[in-house]
Parts: structure tokens; C-alpha cells; sequence
């Protein structure tokens, strides 16, 4: 039985990357183990004003298991580059999947980092793309799914 593109893609070793890739897949991870341990830390209190109301599970769990998250992609981001394609896709689920609280940030008028206005909400909610791009682009995830996509199409 075939794989699927997304199946070959997760499970193979990704070829070398270019420095500056690399340097930017180093970059986000440090990122986001500082950021994950801000949730942990220093930050949680502000990060539980920002978990939405609908979310069915408690503010402060919600932040402790983002927190862990974020520091373990980050870790993956900058230590294990053969991984990077997997950990750039799983990287940039997870900026897609917290995104809807940052938009009921804005619809709720939530205060929190320094966003104090509606102004400043709704241009935050511009970089969370740039951050799933930036973890596609510098881990080549992106690259390595259009790959995929047409070694299947040529079958």
C-alpha cells in the first residue's frame, strides 16, 4: 500500500539545509523555548488572561501544556535538524491552532503584553501568519510538501 505525500514527507530525513534556513529554523526555536517558559514562569498570569473563554479546560492548564509545547518544539527546532520538516509542520499547527485566542483577544477587547488598544490587538494578529510562514520556510517543510505533492501528481 502507498504512503501518502504527507506520510513520506513526516517520516523522511530532510536533506542539509542553507545556513540562513538554518540559522532562522535556530532562531524561532529559541523563540519559543524562551516563550514557552514565560508560560511557566514569569508571563503565566498575563498568558491566562489570554486563553479564551470557550475553552473548556482550565486557564491555567491551558497555559502549562502551550508552555511545554513550546518549549519542546523549540528544542526540536534547534537540535535536531534532520527532523526539521516534521518539527517545522508541527511548529506551524501549533501557531495555526492558538491563533483563534489571539483572535478572541481582539473580539474581546482583552488586554494583555502591552495590548492595550484595538489597534495594537489587531495588528498582532497580522505576525501570527509571518510565524507560521517563518516555521515552513526555515525548516523547508514548505518546500518539502510541494515536492511531495508533485512526486504524487506524476504517478
Amino acid at each position: 500500500m502507498s504512503r501518502s505525500p504527507l506520510i513520506r514527507t513526516l517520516t523522511a530525513r530532510a536533506p542539509k539545509a542553507s545556513r540562513p534556513r538554518r540559522a532562522a529554523a535556530v532562531v524561532l526555536g529559541l523563540f519559543l523555548m524562551f516563550a514557552g517558559t514565560s508560560h511557566l514562569t514569569f508571563a503565566r498570569d498575563e498568558f491566562q488572561a489570554q486563553v479564551p473563554g470557550w475553552v473548556p479546560l482550565d486557564k491555567d492548564l491551558v497555559v502549562l501544556l502551550s508552555g511545554i509545547a513550546e518549549i519542546g518544539l523549540g528544542a526540536a527546532l534547534a537540535a535536531l535538524p534532520s527532523r526539521r520538516v516534521p518539527v517545522g509542520l508541527a511548529a506551524a499547527a501549533f501557531f495555526i491552532a492558538i491563533f483563534p485566542g489571539n483572535i478572541s483577544q481582539y473580539v474581546t477587547q482583552t488586554d494583555g503584553f502591552g495590548l492595550d488598544t484595538d489597534q495594537k490587538r489587531l495588528v498582532r494578529l497580522f505576525f501570527q501568519p509571518l510565524l507560521v510562514i517563518w516555521a515552513l520556510w526555515s525548516t523547508g517543510a514548505w518546500q518539502a510538501l510541494r515536492q511531495a505533492s508533485r512526486r504524487e501528481a506524476g504517478r
